[in-house]
């Protein structure tokens, strides 16, 4: 069974970084877009980068545009997301998705899920 694994969050002082790691498991998704999604309290869950099946498509959401980069590693079977000056307003439990279709910024258009992993930025 397919399986996605973050890690990684954890408490930060704005203006620190952090980064996410998603491992997948179960099959290989060397052909599937990634994406990373994040959820704040309160709010709905909103898209944050996506990542082509060979890192030619790369999108940011502009709220982190600048400040946060997707990478991935194949070979691996892993996604990333670096996150860089980071403020409160990217506290969240981050989500790394997956699907065999086209980079998208569409949450429905993702088949595969992880748990999540949470994301804390103290002022």
């Amino acid at each position: 069974q397919a399986q996605l694994a973050e890690s990684g969050g954890g408490l930060v002082q704005a203006g620190g970084s952090l980064r996410l790691s998603c491992a997948a498991s179960g099959r290989t998704f060397s052909t599937y877009v990634m994406g990373w999604f994040r959820q704040a309290p309160g709010k709905e869950r909103e898209f944050v980068a996506t990542i082509g099946w060979n890192g030619g498509t790369i999108r940011y959401a502009d709220s982190v545009k600048g400040r946060f980069t997707i990478s991935r590693d194949n070979a691996k079977n892993t996604v990333y997301l670096q996150m860089n000056s980071l403020k409160p307003e990217d506290t969240a439990v981050y989500y790394c998705a997956a699907d065999p279709g086209i980079a998208t910024r569409i949450e429905s258009r993702y088949s595969y899920w992880g748990q999540g992993t949470q994301v804390t930025v103290s002022s």
